[in-house]
């Protein structure tokens, strides 16, 4: 199998930077991706000087930086009062990308309706085409996090930009956890776009609607009756115990060409640099045996 280049988010580790940094590399990782959407690593924070220091701390551990992580919550890009003013910040995310060498910010857009027709399909479709538009003009991609909706709907409104400027990242539980997704099947769905994945595990204990889950505007408050299970709908656990299929996603991933990063995404536990450490150890075991 492709030797696919392994990576993690920093946060995960729960840790100051320079530490966080550092543990990257203890566990064996081969880049990092980090959150430049808030707090000193946001672009209106990161003077000439932090950005080199910054650049520094990464080579001198032997990383690279896979992405950076661009998301600015609050439902994506539904709501068109806000959307000029998160546009705008997200292509100073993506400038920052590029001082720091990466091309990729990740991020959430909302959750894409079915229907095209739908009012929020064509707000959120307006903001994306100016995303994609500017990463077009710096050679530069929005990767666009799975989960939401199903791989089929997200790869037909990808399509109405007529753009690679906003692409894909590939996240498998999300699509397992939220929307009931099979992530091979969306490997192939989405195979044109795909510019970067998060290697997370989950599964899902009752099926919620996304809508609720991603608080979209009036979701909660539409929907009909009262869950009998009480709690979150998914749950997320350590690579290999949860329902991500990850020797056949990988083959897949394989399969349509994709060279790019597995980045590890923990956000919950009491010890997320065990479980990073373990999934670094599941992902390497499986490219060795493929």
């Amino acid at each position: 199998m492709y030797n696919f280049p392994i990576g993690v988010i920093v946060d995960s580790f729960r840790l100051p930077m320079a530490e966080a940094v550092k543990k990257a590399k203890e566990v064996g990782a081969q880049g990092i991706q980090v959150y430049a959407s808030h707090g000193d690593m946001a672009p209106e924070n990161m003077t000439p000087a932090k950005i080199a220091e910054f650049r520094k701390l990464v080579s001198d551990n032997g990383l690279v930086i896979s992405a950076l992580c661009g998301d600015l919550g609050g439902g994506g890009f539904v709501h068109p009062d806000k959307n000029a003013e998160k546009v705008e910040k997200s292509k100073r995310i993506l400038d920052l990308a590029k001082e720091l060498g990466t091309d990729i910010v990740t991020t959430h857009i909302g959750v894409v309706p079915a229907d095209a027709n739908n009012e929020r399909y064509k707000i959120m479709q307006a903001a994306c085409f100016e995303l994609s538009s500017y990463a077009d003009t710096i050679n530069s991609h929005f990767a666009v996090e799975t989960g939401p909706e199903k791989s089929i709907i997200l790869k037909n409104f990808l399509d109405s930009l007529g753009s690679r400027g906003v692409g894909v990242n590939l996240d498998p539980a999300n699509l397992i956890m939220v929307s009931g997704d099979a992530p091979v099947e969306a490997v192939y769905n989405l195979k044109d776009y795909i510019v970067h994945t998060h290697a997370k595990d989950g599964y899902m204990r009752f099926y919620e609607n996304p809508e609720i889950v991603y608080g979209m505007p009036g979701a909660r408050e539409m929907a009909e009756g009262e869950h009998a299970i009480e709690g979150d709908s998914y749950e997320e656990v350590p690579l290999g115990s949860g329902s991500v299929p990850f020797p056949y996603y990988l083959k897949a991933l394989e399969d349509i060409g994709y060279k790019g990063f597995l980045t590890i995404e923990r956000e919950v536990g009491a010890d997320p640099a065990k479980d990073i450490g373990l999934a670094v150890k599941y992902l390497q075991g499986i490219i060795n045996e493929g």
